[in-house]
């Protein structure tokens, strides 16, 4: 078995002078960095006393999906002859709170495809479901990912 090794480093920057003294007493700020890309800003979603000026973990399980999908997507297009001149997606994810925990119930990719021709937009509608199988990401998450995507022919 092939195995591949991701390291993060998260780094807490909230500390308000009084440590977590107090449940409002402290910023959820924070940054997160890996080798190679640059310093991400993260916080809590801002109902949770978040900055909503920086990624929460939410927004970034989302953007991850959505990575992912598009990712694995693009390779299957290449390899299937079906030539992709632009690729939007709006994904967005819900989440249930259930008293101090929650889970994602789920998450839809909605995706909007343009293809150089015509005679490729039924493959290319077709090959998301195949991302949907690859994608390392949605293999790994156990709520639905659900897929809406729009193919349209370039002109």
């Amino acid at each position: 078995m092939l195995s591949h090794h991701y390291t993060a480093t998260v780094s807490w920057t909230g500390n308000r002078g009084t440590g977590t003294s107090g449940y409002r007493d402290y910023g959820r700020d924070h940054t997160v960095a890996a080798d190679g890309p640059g310093t991400l800003a993260g916080s809590a979603d801002p109902a949770f006393r978040g900055d909503a000026g920086r990624w929460n973990p939410e927004q970034l399980l989302v953007a991850a999906l959505a990575q992912c999908h598009m990712l694995a997507y693009l390779h299957l297009c290449a390899v299937n002859g079906v030539v992709v001149t632009a690729y939007a997606d709006t994904a967005r994810g819900t989440m249930a709170v259930r008293g101090s925990g929650g889970r994602f119930t789920e998450v839809v990719l909605a995706p909007h495809v343009t293809v150089a021709a015509p005679g490729m937009v039924a493959r290319a509608a077709e090959l998301h479901a195949d991302a949907h199988r690859d994608c390392f990401i949605a293999s790994s998450v156990n709520f639905p990912v659900r897929h809406e995507p729009v193919v349209t022919p370039a002109g």
